[in-house]
């Protein structure tokens, strides 16, 4: 597949600043145009951008029911009434709950934790989980990462005598739960100045604000926040103003003193004396934390990052391992099971959209195979399975399109549904399946721009070979942590050539190990392409072509730079001028 480059070249006035700021802040002009290209104009901001500041984290008693919750918190506490944790099963939910636990059971004994079963229970708030409440005696629910639509289920809890605290961040209806607090930056009528914090993200803030209400250092909060990283790579939110504070400090942590779960983790994801990145997280611990929810019960998960024991938490996080083996597996073959549909349907017509069912697709896995077919197809996607009567699924979506607004189109063939901008969980009834796919693909249709279902790569700079060095390797990674909003910068040079030594290499031959040289220098660059072995006829055959790529550390050489290279493009091929 080839990607269609959208390059803008700096305008004269943005050269001019960047010059400036490159002085004063003593970088390349280079690397200040990136700065100004995420607004970053001036030395102060450029400061805090690159040093984020834990005192500059947001006063958490701007966010709506903050001072609601936090009372409510310390009556239970104040009473000795019992107090049950209770999130979601996928990573940020579970970071969430052992982040409210951990701290909490620090001045607190009364407490306990809960997952709902994914396959027992569904997503949410369950009845089940609320009569486990009431048989165990508890008074008081803090619920994370979910909630803000179980208005049925928490009315039922409070005519049990349970009250509700909401810890969410997905997007509420007009009618919220009957709850004590809901502490939601995306509620309406919230004023917060950040809108974007995870569930643990918020979690976290109402522990800060509990923290402050009884004169506790903001220090006991610090071992935590290598909680809010995880959750903040793995649920994809913006690593932008208050989520970068948090990330940063947080990979600071989760590098250099994990709590012992994550640090058990690392371990068998082979991480130890690296410098861990969000890209780690996303691809290798976030999966793991997520594998036990996906095939058995998420309440594993929060055993494990709660541990305090290392051989215990080791033992546990192999056989978390485990289970994202058996993961690997089920994914491969649903994926490849709905390639095989969508090219049945694509013979038939072209959609803007992709709405795939089966009655046999598990459950725990069909988000992971709805966000696969959206990264090879660039289209909004929705993956179903069957349960009972109901057929459950996930959404997934492309840049810039607002999927959950979309299956918002279709509420009233919906159960239930949930979700953000770019991910989005829905249940209806399995007769109801046609409807729904025609009534979303006819609001794709009228809603997705063109250019949305394209392969687009946004190049931040055209640079030579002369221009990678070792200094610019190094200030690069001072813009990390890296995620939505803050993205790698990807680079592009024109006119590059096969040294002589270019190679396929991979257990199926699917990737290429390239050296390259262009006519600027004689420097010869190291490059890795995965599954982009299609191109190496033509790379062998010494014409030219285009790059595009970001830095990256050369693994195996120490102190080497590696361009990691998304697109290779022959320049006869060339559609646009830069």
């Amino acid at each position: 597949m080839h990607f269609k480059w959208n390059y803008v070249p700096p305008t004269s006035e943005e050269t001019k600043a960047a010059n400036e700021l490159g002085e004063k802040l003593n970088i390349s002009p280079l690397l200040a145009q990136l700065l100004i290209r995420r607004g970053i104009t001036t030395e102060s901001a450029a400061k805090r951008f690159f040093r984020p500041q834990l005192a500059d984290l947001i006063n958490p008693f701007l966010m709506k029911d903050m001072d609601l919750a936090v009372d409510r918190l310390n009556d239970a506490m104040g009473r000795k009434e019992r107090i049950m944790v209770y999130g979601d099963y996928d990573v940020d939910g579970c970071t969430a709950v052992a982040l409210v636990y951990k701290f909490l059971q620090q001045f607190y004994s009364n407490i306990d934790y809960y997952i709902p079963d994914r396959y027992d229970e569904g997503y949410g708030v369950s009845k089940k989980g609320i009569d486990h409440a009431q048989e165990t005696g508890v008074k008081l629910i803090i619920i994370l990462d979910c909630g803000i639509k179980a208005i049925d289920e928490i009315a039922y809890a409070k005519s049990l005598g349970i009250d509700f605290i909401i810890c969410d961040h997905h997007v509420p209806d007009e009618v919220m739960p009957p709850a004590v607090a809901i502490l939601n930056p995306k509620r309406p009528d919230d004023s917060y100045p950040f809108k974007h914090l995870s569930g643990c993200g918020v979690g976290f803030k109402f522990m800060q604000a509990f923290a402050k209400n009884n004169s506790i250092p903001f220090s006991r909060l610090i071992p935590l926040l290598d909680f809010c990283a995880v959750s903040i790579s793995a649920d994809i939110v913006p690593v932008t103003d208050e989520n970068r504070i948090l990330a940063f400090h947080g990979l600071k942590q989760l590098n250099q003193n994990p709590s012992v779960g994550l640090k058990a983790i690392i371990d068998i994801c082979n991480l130890n004396g690296r410098d861990i990145s969000m890209s780690d997280i996303v691809f290798k611990i976030g999966p793991r934390i997520n594998a036990s929810g996906r095939m058995e019960n998420g309440k594993e998960s929060v055993d494990l990052l709660v541990e305090k024991d290392f051989a215990s938490a080791l033992r546990q996080a192999k056989h978390i391992d485990e289970y994202n083996e058996q993961r690997k597996d089920i994914d491969k073959q649903m994926t490849e099971e709905a390639n095989l549909i969508v090219a049945k349907l694509e013979s038939q017509k072209h959609h803007s959209s992709i709405v795939l069912y089966d009655e046999n697709w598990k459950k725990g896995v069909i988000g992971i195979v709805a966000s696969r077919l959206t990264e090879i197809y660039f289209r909004p996607t929705v993956v179903l399975t069957r349960d009972g009567e109901f057929a459950t699924g996930s959404a997934r979506s492309v840049t810039g399109f607002d999927v959950y607004s979309a299956i918002k189109s279709c509420r009233d063939l919906l159960v239930n549904f949930g979700g953000h901008t770019y991910a989005a969980g829905l249940t209806l009834r399995w007769d109801d399946i046609k409807k729904f796919r025609e009534r979303f693909q006819k609001y794709v249709d009228l809603h997705i721009e063109p250019e949305q279902t394209e392969p687009i790569l946004d190049i931040d700079a055209i640079i030579d070979f002369k221009d990678i060095t070792k200094r610019l390797h190094a200030d690069l990674k001072k813009f990390s942590p890296f995620g939505p909003g803050n993205s790698k910068p990807l680079f592009g040079t024109l006119g590059v050539f096969d040294y002589g030594t270019s190679k396929v290499v991979g257990r199926e031959q699917e990737h290429i190990k390239l050296e390259l040289v262009d006519s600027k220098s004689s420097n010869i660059v190291n490059g890795i392409a995965f599954g982009q072995s299609a191109s190496a006829r033509y790379i062998k055959s010494k014409r030219g072509f285009d790059i595009a790529y970001t830095l990256e550390d050369n693994v195996f050489k120490r102190n080497a730079v590696q361009l990691q290279i998304e697109d290779i493009r022959p320049i006869e091929e060339e559609e646009q001028d830069f």
